[in-house]
């Protein structure tokens, strides 16, 4: 079989530069071992898509290169999918800090752009597995499950390795690696953080306790956003944002009263209610049980009028920032991305083609370009599958 661009991987990266090219006139034709396309999409956002985010910039993602980002992420917008998604009258809404979710389910982002895929022209082929990839002098050979497949242009669409029970694999790194491009390390990000030992034993009894706002940090880097205990460690916006940045032996600290000097508001409380005892107090500002496992080992609960002012300024200076020492991550079977991947050096930041090998392209995922949590994630995937759609 013969066709112009052969993209592997039918996520939303993939799906979006079949569009592009489609559109262009050329014959396209998808593959992914997987059952369904866009199966990432589906589960996203709780089911409901967190599509794009309007606050995108270059700044919201991490690469060994900042800057590679900026060329496709500037020639489609936020706004260019919000119009594909308006075309397609697909109801949405703004949950919070410009994160945009279907109102419905995400399935109608998925069959939007199949509907666009057909209407381009492009064909889907699922449940295929590629088996090799050769280079042939009129571009690429690749032997499939239902036989092999000649192309011109060939599009690596295929993610990386977070969630492998939906069949996240390295065969991109592979890949990249066969034609000669580097790939920097890959970890898991966007994922919960686990504890261990003494560190669990402190914190384990608080599984199911959530904050709905704290300051997670990591040395400049800081998000605020919620927290949740869990039976392994603690999850929750602010640490899966975090967790993108965090490495075995960095300092974690978590500010649990990011919106107060948390000192001069304990020395108001002890004006204002000076028999109260501290962890009553704590209370009204935490959730409870967090609020008696902090004094039971680490403060003190007395009356607050027993306290002097240096204790308390202590005590606050420690609520805005608390250690806590992670021993790991959940690791890819949670992770919503993979950090790393196929080196940017290597490839052309305005197309996405491989500077070694003409007619290769590596989209999405699978690149060293990898967003926060919020949408981010998609908009990449929207505006680097555009970018080589628009060329290949």
């Amino acid at each position: 079989m013969k066709t112009d661009v052969l993209i592997i991987g039918a996520g939303a990266a993939g799906l979006m530069c079949a569009i592009a090219a489609g559109q262009r006139g050329r014959r396209v034709l998808v593959v992914d071992h997987a059952n369904r396309p866009g199966k990432k999409i589906l589960m996203s956002g709780g089911g409901r898509c967190n599509f794009t985010n309007t606050g995108t910039t270059p700044a919201n993602f991490l690469s060994a290169n900042p800057h590679f980002a900026k060329s496709a992420l500037a020639r489609y917008t936020p706004w260019d999918f919000m119009a594909l998604v308006e075309k397609h009258r697909i109801a949405y809404h703004e949950k919070e800090l410009g994160q945009l979710f279907c109102d419905d389910s995400s399935k109608q982002i998925v069959r939007m752009l199949l509907d666009e895929c057909a209407a381009a022209g492009a064909s889907l082929e699922t449940s295929c597995a590629v088996q090799r990839v050769r280079k042939t002098p009129e571009g690429f050979g690749v032997l499939t499950a239902r036989g092999e497949v000649h192309a011109e242009a060939l599009v690596i669409a295929s993610g990386g390795l977070s969630i492998p029970s939906m069949g996240a694999s390295g065969f991109g790194y592979e890949l990249a690696r066969q034609f000669g491009h580097a790939v920097l390390p890959t970890r898991a990000g966007l994922v919960p953080l686990t504890l261990s030992g003494k560190h669990q034993e402190q914190y384990q009894e608080l599984a199911g306790v959530a904050l709905p706002r704290v300051e997670a940090r990591v040395g400049k880097q800081a998000f605020r956003a919620g927290l949740l205990f869990t039976h392994r460690g603690i999850s929750g916006p602010a640490i899966l944002q975090i967790s993108s940045y965090w490495q075995p032996g960095d300092d974690l600290r978590i500010d649990l009263l990011p919106d107060r000097d948390a000192g001069d508001w304990l020395a108001g409380q002890r004006a204002a209610r000076p028999l109260a005892e501290l962890k009553t107090v704590l209370a009204d500002a935490l959730p409870k049980r967090l609020a008696q496992r902090l004094c039971e080992p680490w403060l003190q609960s007395r009356p607050m009028r027993q306290y002097r002012d240096a204790e308390l300024a202590q005590i606050g200076a420690q609520l805005n920032d608390w250690p806590i020492t992670p021993s790991g991550t959940e690791g890819y079977r949670t992770a919503e991305v993979t950090l790393g991947g196929v080196d940017t050096d290597g490839l052309s930041s305005t197309t996405l083609q491989s500077k070694r090998v003409p007619g290769l392209y590596f989209i999405g995922e699978v690149v060293d370009v990898t967003g926060w949590l919020g949408g981010y994630n998609f908009q990449w995937a929207w505006a680097s599958g555009r970018a080589a759609g628009e060329v290949a």
